[in-house]
């Protein structure tokens, strides 16, 4: 007879860990050691589970690497004593964290499964429940002795997405998540259906924790009538490694010689700029328009479909290994965890 599975689950903070106070009758986080008196149905739940807390739980807008760096080390060593893990995590921040741990995660072969909820745990309508049930099922899920789905992913509402290609896209319908550019790896109802062929699989079964970022990064979306002071004072700022540039369309800016003369000189000064879309869906193709030939010329890097989550995050681990620009001009259009489709 197969032993039981074993889970840790890591609440991190964020809205499905709070229930409301008996004394003063606000929203406090519940400690997690009293999980079955809030969901009973875990009592017959066929796994070991076992939990930890940030102490104190962070709300999801202050989470930072620092936060990421604790949750790697976290199941770096609990890695051999868990068959998978469950992080419960404010949705606003989840796609940002499961981005970062994906790649800060090497080799993984175990899930690593970011979930939480709209409504708050103690509230008798909360998707929560339902959300970590399901996300527990995954999490132990196993084919011939080996994990199904052995990634960093987000689950929500029925659905199962990579986490680095998964962006929050609703605030308060329970359906939160979507990945624009890469199917769910599994979609929930009666039963749990896997897209085995979508799951990617370690080539080694040795995980490798990294845990040096360097966030020295600036995001600069555009928009019509944007200001060159504004421009100028992103990009001379003190220190600053990398722009995660967000255009429109396929990839298309402004064709304004000031414009075009300020990311010249920054990439000049060793300052890497990834061009991304602010679409939600669809993908970067430099010189498919004027309005982005320019920027190809002058050295602006195309990020193909990857979401501006994933961006951010890849830089900070590519930048956090200290390699010089064209080493990490040369990684970036490479999917080291699937976060990009390439051509």
């Amino acid at each position: 007879m197969a032993s039981k599975a074993s889970i840790l689950i890591i609440y991190t903070g964020g809205t499905i860990g709070m229930i409301k106070s008996e004394e003063t009758g606000s929203l406090v986080p519940f400690n997690f050691e009293n999980l079955l008196k809030y969901i009973p149905l875990l009592k017959n739940y066929d796994a070991e589970i076992s939990s930890l807390s940030f102490e104190p739980p962070v709300d999801s807008s202050n989470i930072n690497p620092e936060a990421w760096i604790q949750l790697t080390a976290i199941i770096e060593e609990n890695y051999d004593k868990y068959d998978g893990f469950v992080i419960l995590h404010g949705s606003d921040t989840m796609a940002y964290t499961a981005s970062a741990l994906s790649f800060m995660l090497e080799n993984l072969s175990k899930p690593v499964i970011l979930t939480g909820s709209q409504l708050p745990i103690g509230l008798l309508r909360t998707d929560g429940r339902e959300n970590l049930i399901v996300a527990l099922e995954i999490a132990c899920a196993k084919k011939d002795g080996k994990p199904i789905v052995p990634e960093v992913c987000i689950y929500f509402e029925n659905m199962l997405f990579r986490g680095n290609r998964t962006h929050k896209f609703n605030a308060e319908n329970f359906k939160a998540f979507i990945s624009s550019n890469y199917p769910p790896l599994a979609e929930v109802g009666v039963h749990i259906k896997y897209n085995h062929q979508l799951i990617r699989q370690p080539q080694i079964n040795f995980l490798i924790p990294h845990t040096k970022l360097n966030n020295n990064i600036a995001l600069l979306k555009l928009y019509p009538g944007m200001n060159k002071k504004v421009v100028d004072a992103i990009l001379n700022t003190e220190g600053l490694k990398a722009i995660v540039l967000e255009t429109f369309g396929s990839g298309n800016a402004p064709t304004d010689k000031w414009f075009i003369d300020c990311l010249k000189n920054a990439i000049q000064n060793d300052i890497v700029i990834l061009n991304v879309t602010q679409c939600k869906g669809g993908s970067v193709e430099l010189g498919k328009y004027e309005t982005s030939e320019l920027l190809k010329e002058i050295g602006v890097l195309g990020g193909g479909d990857i979401t501006t989550e994933a961006a951010i995050t890849k830089l900070m681990y590519l930048l956090g290994h200290e390699l010089k620009k064209k080493e990490i001009e040369k990684l970036l259009p490479i999917s080291l965890r699937g976060e990009l489709s390439e051509e």
